[in-house]
């Protein structure tokens, strides 16, 4: 029967269509499927993976958290800022460290809060029992003692050379520190600020019972297993060779005197080898060429430094130095020495220099500690730190102090030392904000009188200069 015959044909033909699609359709069903469930469990993975890696890192897990304990709480963590102008016209990433975002404006809380803390862990020190401590500092750090001081129930006794700026001061008097200013003098000198803060911390207490005893010795000082700090407790009464308080057994509670000398203290150069190179590792995912710092106890370019060599032994260590200091001629020729230190030429600050807060003519625990580890160095002089910071107020809005305009500097110095153009990636820190530099380092007329020139077209001559 034609007719079906030919409707068994169609039905043939059907079945063959149906048969042959079918089994590409499937194929293609099976192959989506697959790249689906593929897809769903990569994203997983990633999901799992990222979960993972933000709860191995308490530090980030606080920085999201919504109460934080106390000022304390808000030091560290702070955020790497990309340097717009200076990556995009060399061709890298300049990455700042914005250590002006501690609530003390310095990168200096992290020291002094670590110095506090370990004090506090030996004993040498008890919250809100009259405990004194005493510090010579330029500035910063003394502001960042005041600060967590405050918080924690301490007196704070600041000794700093006068020729500091005057923001500085009135910070620590708001703060509530005692303030003793003195003339800039040599290491050597036993009224050079160092050696006063820790003169006044031998003789905290002593005065109460000076009348009377003369010619006594006085033997209160703590030992305190570090040659970098003095513990002394008040003197009440006299028993055998040591005079001690008879009113109270406890020495917990008798109000002491306590140096903490960030100079030799190597509690600084732990504050950034567990706290702020681990931070950058981790904010770079480890992918960074080079840290730039500049030194002025050696805790930061000694701590962060030590930290990534750890982790890449690669990653080269710089230094930036201003004038008057002698630690550009110790990495580079191993001569601890300054020309313009000479006798009779110095001129104004303790490392004769506008920029504060580094540079340093002496060893110490901490720059012993860091100088194995700096792999070259670079000397900024006064122009170039003040042209940088006019060119980054200008093209970046960046309102920085004179120690970070210093190590920007010397990233650029050493981007093109190395050629760098093809996406290197460069991490320095930004010490302070200008707000504690307005009397010096941000006034033109004190630098117009100090023969400081001010022009930012130095900085366009160095990013332009192949």
């Amino acid at each position: 029967m034609p007719g079906y015959s030919c409707s068994m044909k169609f039905s043939h033909s059907v079945f063959s269509w149906l048969s042959n699609n079918a089994l590409q359709y499937g194929f293609f069903v099976v192959l989506a499927l697959s790249i689906a469930s593929s897809s769903l469990a990569g994203h997983l993975r990633e999901r799992k993976l990222r979960r993972r890696n933000f709860l191995t890192h308490p530090t980030e897990v606080n920085r999201c958290s919504e109460i934080l304990d106390g000022v304390t709480g808000l030091i560290g963590n702070t955020p790497l800022v990309r340097i717009s102008s200076l990556s995009e016209a060399l061709g890298i990433e300049i990455l700042g460290k914005a250590e002006f975002l501690n609530p003390g404006g310095s990168v200096k809380d992290r020291v002094a809060l670590r110095m506090i803390q370990d004090a506090e862990r030996q004993g040498l020190l008890h919250p809100r029992t009259g405990f004194r401590i005493f510090e010579g500092t330029v500035g910063s750090t003394g502001i960042s003692i005041a600060t967590i001081a405050r918080a924690r129930g301490y007196d704070t006794t600041i000794i700093m050379p006068d020729d500091v700026a005057e923001e500085k001061v009135k910070a620590l008097l708001c703060l509530g520190a005692e303030v003793r200013r003195v003339r800039p003098a040599s290491i050597v000198d036993q009224k050079q600020y160092v050696n006063m803060a820790r003169q006044a911390a031998l003789q905290f207490g002593v005065e109460d019972v000076a009348e009377g005893i003369e010619g006594m010795q006085l033997s209160h000082e703590i030992p305190t297993g570090s040659p970098s700090s003095v513990t002394t407790e008040t003197l009440r009464a006299q028993t055998g060779e040591r005079i001690v308080d008879d009113q109270d057994d406890d020495p917990a509670s008798k109000p002491r005197g306590f140096f903490a000398d960030q100079f030799e203290n190597k509690s600084n150069f732990y504050a950034h080898y567990e706290g702020t190179g681990p931070e950058i590792w981790r904010q770079t995912s480890g992918k960074l060429h080079a840290f730039v710092s500049g030194a002025g106890t050696g805790g930061t370019i000694g701590g962060v430094g030590h930290y990534i060599k750890s982790m890449n032994k690669d990653i080269k260590v710089v230094l930036a130095d201003p004038e008057g200091s002698g630690l550009f001629n110790k990495v580079k020729y191993n001569v601890m020495y300054d020309r313009r230190e000479a006798e009779g030429t110095k001129r104004r600050h303790q490392v004769d220099t506008v920029v504060e807060g580094i540079g340093i003519n002496r060893m110490t625990n901490n720059v012993s500690l860091a100088l194995p580890i700096v792999d070259d160095a670079f000397r900024i002089t006064d122009a170039e730190a003040v042209a940088m910071s006019r060119y980054l107020i200008k093209h970046d809005g960046l309102f920085l102090g004179s120690s970070s305009a210093c190590n920007l500097v010397a990233c650029v110095k050493l981007a093109r030392l190395l050629g760098w153009k093809e996406g290197q990636t460069i991490v320095t820190v930004l010490c302070d904000s200008g707000t504690r530099h307005y009397s010096k380092f941000w006034n033109d007329d004190y630098l117009r009188r100090a023969n400081i020139p001010i022009d930012e077209t130095l900085i366009e001559t160095l990013l332009n200069t192949p």
